[in-house]
């Protein structure tokens, strides 16, 4: 799903892109570039990048059109997609978002907001006092929205859902029977830049949070919005306090993580995984099903299916134990 909320100003033919962008060594023909997306999503007329060798299997399958890759890469990209080579991927990627989605950059605070009683809200939805609502905002049936919070725009909401006060929720699509605690921040932009001595460049984050059915967010809680893929947490999953969940992240249905856990971007977690408190997951990893990680762990690798590990950096729990009896 790409965002439903970010208006998109293509087509741009792509050597104006490019010329933009300051690769100006290409002279394709005059296509029309009607988007940009990751490898998986990709589709024939859209633009892709591909920087890490951890990806090189959704990029041998990838239908976009052009890439933006390095030149040790370009060979792994099938005949249909066209390589532009740069040493500057994940930049001239932001570049181009920035393009085509010029209004992702910055989160200001929600201009459009009403106070809920000057709404169709007032009726419909149980609330506390000094609630806020934003355009473009869906809320259904027996919701609570505590004191003190903010729906800003480009909100759905499902059935028999529960805001706590003082949360704020932008740029989110949250499925039926959901309950947010007090003090969440969900749906803000995501901690991407690239340094520069003078004025970092912000990379644009186009990406949703999408919180599934029977979900739990603890007090506290903070979850990104995704990049150029959505931030997701799935059915049945429930959230312990002060969690922060990054940009891309994806976990999956029916996992209990206790709190002060942190997820670096795009990282991804299977089913049925338990994580103690205050343990970090390092990005770009892959922790599979019926993992369970020990409180205080640091997981800076991929972790295969029914493990158990623990300590930092995190090892196998018996191998642990056995290291500091």
């Amino acid at each position: 799903m790409t965002n439903p909320f970010f208006k998109n100003t293509g087509p741009h033919n792509i050597n104006f892109l490019l010329k933009t962008i300051k690769l100006e060594n290409y002279n394709f023909s005059d296509d029309k570039i009607t988007d940009i997306k990751d490898l998986n999503s990709s589709e024939k007329n859209e633009i892709t990048f591909f920087h890490s060798k951890k990806y090189a299997d959704l990029a041998k399958k990838t239908k976009a059109s052009y890439c933006l890759t390095s030149e040790n890469f370009q060979s792994l990209l099938p005949d249909s997609c066209q390589p532009i080579i740069t040493d500057k991927v994940l930049l001239h990627t932001a570049q181009i978002t920035k393009i085509f989605y010029p209004d992702s950059i910055t989160d200001n605070y929600d201009v459009t907001v009403k106070d809920i009683n000057e709404t169709k809200f007032k009726d419909k939805v149980k609330f506390g006092k000094n609630v806020l609502i934003g355009e473009n905002v869906k809320i259904g049936a027996n919701c609570l929205i505590g004191h003190n919070s903010i729906i800003e725009k480009n909100v759905n909401i499902g059935d028999n859902c529960s805001i706590g006060s003082n949360v704020i929720i932008r740029n989110s699509l949250i499925k039926n029977n959901v309950h947010i605690l007090d003090g969440c921040v969900i749906g803000k932009k995501g901690f991407g830049f690239f340094p520069n001595k003078d004025v970092n460049f912000r990379y644009p984050q186009i990406g949703i949070v999408i919180i599934e059915d029977n979900v739990e967010i603890g007090c506290g809680s903070t979850i990104d919005r995704g990049s150029l893929s959505n931030t997701i947490i799935g059915k049945n999953t429930y959230l312990d306090n002060q969690i922060h969940i990054a940009h891309n992240v994806k976990i999956g249905e029916n996992c209990i993580i206790a709190g002060q856990v942190g997820f670096a971007g795009s990282s991804t977690l299977g089913n049925n995984v338990m994580i103690g408190g205050q343990a970090g997951i390092s990005g770009h990893l892959k922790i599979g099903n019926n993992v369970q990680i020990g409180g205080g762990s640091g997981v800076i690798k991929n972790i295969p299916d029914n493990s158990k590990v623990m300590g930092y950096p995190a090892k196998d729990l018996k191998n642990f134990i056995r290291e500091n009896k």
